[in-house]
């Protein structure tokens, strides 16, 4: 893999993205070392998976130029040889599905544990979930399919088969590989450095132990405090459907399994933050469909200035109406409320100084899929405000065009899976519907099914914010700002990065539409 490296497909994936499709796992963890070394200003992170590597890249990178940089690197091959760093992982060999892979493979029980324990295996690349990690290479008479019925939970440190792969679960989680072990591994913790025990290239050595313990269920890595020392606070009194503390998220830490979640509606934070003049990933708070109620501290030494910004929620101070897109200012003990936005989905508060809760891998970001970050809020959250920043806010208003309530177009772009349907043009000849079913993770669309080719799954590959997935059934499901960080089905477009902010505010029920360009060059 030199020079023009014809064994390297680069696809784009969006207008943000590239996916660089290769022939293994070896080459996987070579192109991706060869990246990283490389340390293209604009790639912000780099996921590697089974057959793949994803570029994520920062909004208006020259794709095509980076797209030739990426296949004139120089690759090592040795690079994906194991990194001289081996884990051990004892393992209580009592999964359920243990005897059903003893019959599938033909070894018996027996002939299971022995080969588990007997061939190394290396870390591949992270999965669904921080420190979930794909671990390849181990012995090839362990092969076995998922389960034909998903469990709805499996427990924490559960270690199973899948295919080509086994893996321990890091935390309770539904899943569907054989289950035929378990351990007490702690596999992620945020405040340790790596957060991830199993790091991409590593090698895996598992040993039987005979402890029947089970790995603790483990929680958030972080969380808003009961109690706040701080005299520069916000109250939280009423959350409404969900609240969330959220900044421009967390990005760069794909390969263990964390995405980075961050602001469904970007450009509604960050002109919460300028209208209060503090930086542009300064945290604040989401609000799903209004009902937040929030009272300043009764020891502020000034007022708080706050924003509100994204689906404008009627909103007052004491009773007094206040705007939105607008200053607000809050003095101690008074409370603001929020109602219902008539249109929109997601209102943004804003507050000058920011909503210092703790960081998790640098961001205040909740992550409702991997867990990652505070949690959502509660009545009782104290949130600290940080110090006043040293600009001033230079604006009262902004003029901005509220979310609208009748159908939405997304400009999107062929993805690189949309040969997997039958016909591509159906996305944007079909009217699909906002199911109540969506969240942060992702939007699922109701409409006509599309054909899809082939029901398999993909080898798992990297995924996008705005990546239009369409599992077997054929109603697709358009990714969200906590997308997971792989999957296996196809993708067959990716919406514009700048048209995600708009999908941010779509509500269930409202009328959706693709306009689909000429793919990125």
């Amino acid at each position: 893999m030199t020079g023009s490296h014809p064994a390297v497909r680069v696809l784009a994936c969006g207008d943000s993205a590239l996916l660089c499709e290769v022939a293994d796992l070896d080459a996987v963890l070579a192109l991706a070392a060869a990246v990283r070394a490389a340390a293209f200003p604009a790639v912000l992170d780099v996921v590697p998976a089974a057959r793949t590597v994803l570029l994520l890249t920062a909004p208006g990178t020259d794709l095509g130029t980076l797209r030739r940089a990426v296949l004139a690197l120089p690759v090592d091959p040795s690079a994906a040889a194991p990194d001289g760093e081996t884990v051990e992982i004892p393992v209580v060999y009592d999964g359920p599905d243990l005897d059903e892979v003893g019959r599938l493979t033909g070894l018996g029980a027996e002939g299971v544990v022995e080969a588990h324990t007997a061939t190394p295996w290396r870390v591949g690349f992270g999965g669904f979930a921080p420190g979930f990690a794909y671990l390849a290479g181990g012995d090839g008479r362990l092969h076995v399919p998922r389960r034909d019925e998903p469990r709805t939970t499996v427990p924490a440190g559960s270690v199973g088969l899948a295919g080509e792969f086994s893996g321990i679960y890091p935390r309770a989680s539904p899943g569907g590989w054989q289950l035929i072990g378990s351990t007490t591994v702690q596999l992620w913790d945020a405040h340790r450095t790596p957060a991830a025990l199993l790091r991409p290239g590593a090698e895996v050595r598992f040993v039987r132990t005979s402890e029947p313990q089970r790995a603790p269920q483990g929680g958030r890595n972080s969380s808003t405090a009961p109690k706040c020392a701080a005299r520069r606070m916000l109250e939280v009194l009423a959350t409404g459907a969900l609240a969330l503390v959220q900044d421009l998220g967390r990005p760069g830490a794909g390969a263990t399994g964390v995405g980075r979640s961050g602001a469904a509606d970007r450009a509604a934070l960050r002109l919460g933050n300028r209208l209060v003049a503090n930086p542009p990933s300064a945290a604040a708070v989401e609000v799903v469909f209004g009902g937040l109620a929030v009272r300043a501290g009764p020891d502020l030494p000034a007022p708080l200035l706050l924003a509100l910004t994204g689906a404008p929620a009627p909103a007052d101070v004491d009773g007094t109406p206040v705007g939105h897109h607008a200053l607000v200012t809050l003095r101690a003990g008074q409370t603001l409320r929020l109602g219902a936005p008539p249109t929109g989905l997601r209102t943004y508060l804003a507050v000058r100084g920011g909503v210092e809760v703790a960081a998790v891998l640098g961001s205040r970001s909740t992550d409702v899929l991997s867990g990652v970050g505070p949690a959502p809020l509660a009545a009782g959250d104290l949130l600290p405000v940080g110090p006043e920043p040293a600009d001033l806010p230079r604006v009262d208003v902004a003029p901005v065009a509220v979310p609208p309530g009748d159908a939405v177009t997304l400009r999107a772009v062929p993805g690189p899976r949309a040969d997997w349907v039958a016909d591509p043009a159906a996305l944007a000849a079909t009217t699909w519907t906002a199911s109540g079913r969506s969240d942060r993770v992702g939007m699922r669309l109701e409409g006509a099914p599309l054909r899809r080719r082939d029901h398999g799954e993909l080898p798992s590959e990297g995924m996008v914010r705005g990546a239009v997935q369409v599992p077997p059934g054929g109603e697709p499901v358009l990714f969200g700002a906590d997308h997971p960080v792989t999957g296996g089905y196809p993708v067959v477009a990716v919406v514009l990065d700048a048209d995600m902010d708009r999908a941010a505010q779509i509500r269930p029920g409202q009328q959706v539409r693709f306009r689909l360009l000429e793919e990125p060059r």
